[in-house]
């Protein structure tokens, strides 16, 4: 798919997704996972089960891009990358419902709070600069859209949104209710930053959810530990974190009576 123009609005869509199996149906689980057996009715079902993966773009994991401009190190926020490649490959067959954001702004930033470009230009990456990738965070340019690793397929959703949230200015919710979803699989970046305020505000909407802990990153490994122990906490205060493994040991193993 050619990077959809700032013109277009959430969901759009990307290039073949394969036809989802008469496994869409099947209930599998639970996963081992922390601090308890996700999910926590005991099993979940591709038809109900949403995979959303933040913002995986040049912006934040790519050669000049915004993280990139701010000098931080991009093996940390790469390092998700091929597990989640491998994730999708695995779970798209059994037609889990796959989502895809992307952070960005109009080209004329209307969206784009003041305080958020004050900070950005302070720290020599300024949202709408020019950058080797193209203007940063700016929908449409090379940077912006979603690298080619885990790239959407064909039938797959895109929510282009302006903030760290996914449900902030978008319709993800509407999207989600419209599927039927009950649970979430999160992947993506920063683990800190975007992916745990799309975990918080999922939970606060009663969503199931679970952050795969390979499939993440964030540009410094403290937070990313941080922020993977402030999921566990209070018994699962956001939900459960599990690796790609787990989740994928427990497909492996059949659907549940």
């Amino acid at each position: 798919m050619t990077a959809t123009g700032p013109e277009l609005t959430s969901p759009t869509t990307a290039t073949p997704a394969t036809p989802a199996s008469t496994a869409t149906h099947a209930r599998f689980g639970p996963v081992e996972a922390e601090p308890y057996p996700w999910p926590y009715d005991g099993s979940f079902a591709p038809a109900t089960t949403a995979v959303i993966n933040i913002d995986w773009q040049t912006d934040f994991c790519g050669k000049g891009g915004y993280v990139d401009a701010m000098g931080y190190d991009l093996s940390l926020t790469r390092a998700g990358l091929e597990p989640t490649a491998n994730l999708l490959a695995a779970l798209r067959p059994l037609g889990f419902f796959i989502i895809h954001t992307r952070e960005g702004h109009r080209p004329d930033l209307a969206d784009c709070p003041p305080n958020k470009l004050w900070r950005s230009k302070r720290i020599g990456a300024g949202i709408g600069d020019p950058a080797p990738a193209g203007r940063i965070l700016i929908r449409g340019e090379i940077g912006w859209d979603i690298v080619e690793e885990v790239y959407p397929v064909e039938g797959e959703v895109i929510i282009d949104k302006p903030g760290k949230g996914s449900f902030y200015a978008t319709d993800l919710d509407l999207v989600l209710q419209t599927h039927g979803i009950t649970h979430i699989i999160l992947t993506g970046i920063t683990t800190d930053v975007c992916v745990h305020t799309t975990m918080r505000d999922a939970n606060d909407r009663g969503y199931e959810c679970l952050l795969l802990s390979d499939c993440t990153g964030a540009t410094d490994h403290g937070n990313y530990r941080a922020a993977l122990n402030m999921v566990k906490m209070q018994g699962g205060v956001f939900g459960a974190v599990a690796s790609s493994e787990a989740l994928l040991t427990s497909v492996a193993a059949g659907p549940v009576a």
